[in-house]
């Protein structure tokens, strides 16, 4: 059983499902997966990426997964969390996923297909787990005698650049654990970070640069190492908002505005790439500026990104030096330092690395989504500034959604 508790997701899933649950509870909801990787064909000399042949196996650890429920000391964990909220743990005392709202299956082209329609409140934990599901499946049948000696040798080469001299201020965060090469593999690395970057909750670690693993995404993983768990938003809020705003154009307004009536100043992190960063700037104003501690950047070029939201901030009179940027596009360590070098001093910064701590063993990983595209049964979209990244099945609606957004076609 690859998933044994219902923790072992992201943070910013529950602090989403506990909006859903006060401000949308009724909104009905559709998931499609997708895997990135060359429409599942490998590369020369690279792994087959054909997931078809483990759709039982997959669909097996799904049913495990709908049969777990919350246990006390995980409610109690999430009870120290000073924004969730006392009727939120009431109800994730009782809740348990339905099997009933997924479907597993195989398209005649051969791809694997999976579905996840429902309730937004009982289907917005099944994103995470899932995506791990199938990554763990697919690496224990192709790769049965794993190299971990290589996944070691390259984390500790990670370790050495991140410890190198003037870089004791910068701060990493596990943001791994939707692609990662397994819930084992995900437990060392943190484990060896901890012990060898050292986190603000261990000053006996080992001497170097102190404190450099800022925390996890993984509530799970947060709550049996005593690491800090992050998270804020991700791309399905604003999304589920085209649906259940009042107008299309003040979606990402109304996102904000309903994220702020929620926390009341705490999670105050902005996602700027849902409708690309020339919307967000036009929305995000001197009053949401001032409002939100910062914004994270997830597609684009993310040197152009930050020097522009610098700029912004700047703009609406704001000094960008009490705001935070956060990075966590496809981040390696080598990227994390020059960002680090070219913004130190002029704002606040965090990191989040996903993949290349937690599936990196030589072996190529599978880039894989599991995306919303309706709610409340309106096609919903995600334009970001990399259009790979972009998912929606009506292309009547993505002209639409550019149209009102102002967004150019990319050739």
């Amino acid at each position: 059983m690859i998933i044994t508790s219902l923790l072992d997701t992201d943070l910013y899933k529950f602090t989403m499902m506990q909006v859903v649950l006060h401000q949308f509870p009724g909104a009905q909801v559709e998931y499609k997966f997708k895997c990135r990787n060359a429409h599942n064909k490998p590369a020369p000399g690279a792994a087959n990426f054909d997931l078809a042949p483990f759709v039982n196996e997959i669909r097996d650890e799904i049913r495990s997964l709908c049969s777990l429920r919350f246990h006390d000391e995980e409610l109690a964990y999430l009870r120290a969390m000073r924004f969730i909220k006392s009727d939120f743990l009431d109800f994730l005392g009782l809740f348990r996923l339905n099997e009933k709202y997924i479907a597993v299956s195989t398209l005649p082209t051969g791809e694997i297909d999976i579905t996840i329609q429902g309730p937004w409140l009982h289907t917005i934990l099944f994103e995470i787990p899932v995506l791990a599901i199938v990554n763990e499946v697919y690496f224990r049948n192709t790769c049965k005698s794993p190299d971990l000696g290589q996944g070691r040798r390259r984390l500790d080469i990670k370790i050495g650049q991140l410890r190198a001299e003037n870089l004791g201020d910068l701060k990493i965060a596990d943001y791994g654990t939707r692609r990662r090469f397994s819930k084992v593999w995900h437990e060392e690395v943190l484990r060896v970070l901890a012990s060898r970057l050292g986190t603000a909750q261990s000053p006996g670690h080992e001497p170097g640069a102190p404190g450099q693993l800022a925390g996890t995404s993984n509530v799970l993983f947060a709550m049996k190492l005593g690491l800090t768990p992050l998270g804020t938003m991700a791309h399905e809020y604003l999304q589920a908002c085209q649906a259940l705003g009042p107008r299309l154009r003040d979606s990402q307004i109304y996102g904000f505005e309903s994220w702020a009536r929620e926390y009341r100043g705490d999670l105050g992190i902005a996602l700027s790439d849902v409708y690309g960063m020339d919307a967000f700037l036009r929305d995000f104003d001197m009053y949401f500026c001032k409002l939100f501690d910062g914004a994270r950047h997830d597609s684009g070029d993310p040197f152009n990104w930050g020097e522009r939201m610098l700029a912004h901030y700047a703009s609406n009179r704001v000094d960008p030096r009490t705001k935070i940027l956060i990075f966590s596009d496809g981040l390696t360590v080598p990227r994390t330092i020059e960002l680090y070098q070219q913004f130190r001093g002029r704002c606040q910064l965090a990191f989040g690395i996903g993949t290349n701590l937690t599936n990196d063993l030589g072996y190529e990983p599978l880039q894989i989504v599991i995306k919303m595209v309706r709610c409340n049964g309106q096609p919903v979209a995600k334009l970001s500034d990399t259009p790979s990244k972009n998912m929606c099945d009506d292309e009547r609606y993505l002209a639409y959604l550019r149209q009102v957004f102002e967004i150019p076609q990319v050739a």
